[in-house]
């Protein structure tokens, strides 16, 4: 049966660059083009947080690659899970163009992130997304690796190049394929967070099964909003020159685990699977769970480290 990208009522189609994207019809996309009111999102029972975060942050009308459009883009109410892997520096060398350096966690291997997300309120309507991308050293910095990676963790900054980045509706695929020049394609997702576990899944288009993820929900913890807000730096080229785009998050209800137990990882035939074998991804060191968080995604700037 052909894939057919997700769908939670009827659609109306919508212009975005040079492509036509079918979108939920009377959903953010196609109310607010990115613009949204948000006196009128404070209200929507969907996101049952509070918006502050986003008042802070006023939109603009830039220009992009796709014509104008109005960013930064806000995720009002999100939901992940990350399995931070030691693979071995020589795979992950083999996977970065030049000059992108994995940062070393230990002699002879560095980090691998794999993500799953749930955007369940955002400007460009619900979706959900799979991302696998290696931790590399911060763009123009000498400091050791060492060094580099403890400065991230205390200041909840990292850099990183996203190898593959699945997405399960149309106006996601195309925002990030014309827009940011990101690996993105579009494959049936699902993430699921009940009182006791998490799971999530990913199939291929033709049906194949690719990646499953099984694991006990730890146990979680509130975060006052805005004490504790993370840096993530999508580093890739647009282009033909280097760029950077930044990933804000505001943890509301979370969870960290090290070196967390029964996790099962059941890996398929799919392009995520067989990625993660060349990878060679081994210990998990760390998993993260966000049951609630906001993000904010700014359009790319030029990387002036790598000029």
């Amino acid at each position: 049966m052909a894939f057919a990208p997700r769908s939670k009522g009827p659609t109306t189609q919508v212009k975005f660059g040079d492509q036509k994207v079918d979108v939920l019809k009377g959903g953010y996309y196609d109310r607010y083009r990115m613009n949204p009111n948000l006196e009128e999102v404070s209200r929507d029972p969907a996101i049952g947080l509070g918006i502050d975060f986003f008042r802070k942050i006023p939109k603009k009308l830039v220009d992009s690659r796709v014509g104008q459009v109005y960013a930064p883009n806000f995720y009002y109410r999100t939901r992940s899970v990350q399995l931070l892997f030691l693979a071995p520096l020589n795979s992950l060398k083999s996977k970065l163009p030049a000059p992108l350096e994995p940062i070393m966690a230990l002699p002879g291997y560095g980090l691998v992130a794999l993500t799953f997300y749930s955007y369940l309120v955002c400007d460009n309507d619900p979706y959900n997304e799979v991302s696998i991308a290696i931790i590399v050293r911060q763009p123009g910095k000498d400091s050791y690796s060492i060094t580099q990676l403890l400065t991230s963790i205390w200041n909840q900054t990292f850099y990183g190049y996203v190898l593959a980045l699945p997405v399960d509706t149309e106006i996601a695929r195309v925002r990030g394929v014309y827009g940011y020049q990101l690996p993105k394609w579009l494959a049936k997702i699902n993430l699921e967070m009940d009182a006791h576990n998490i799971k999530a899944e990913v199939t291929a288009t033709d049906g194949t099964h690719d990646l499953a993820l099984d694991v006990p929900l730890p146990a979680l913890k509130t975060i006052p909003s805005e004490s504790s807000i993370g840096t993530n730096n999508a580093i890739n080229k647009i282009d033909d020159k280097w760029h950077q785009v930044a990933v804000q998050t505001n943890p509301l209800l979370a969870a960290q685990c090290i070196f967390p137990r029964n996790v099962i990882l059941s890996q398929g035939e799919g392009p995520l699977s067989k990625l993660l074998g060349e990878l060679g991804i081994s210990i998990i060191l760390r998993m993260d769970v966000l049951k609630d968080a906001q993000m904010v995604l700014n359009m790319p700037t030029p990387l002036k480290a790598f000029d």
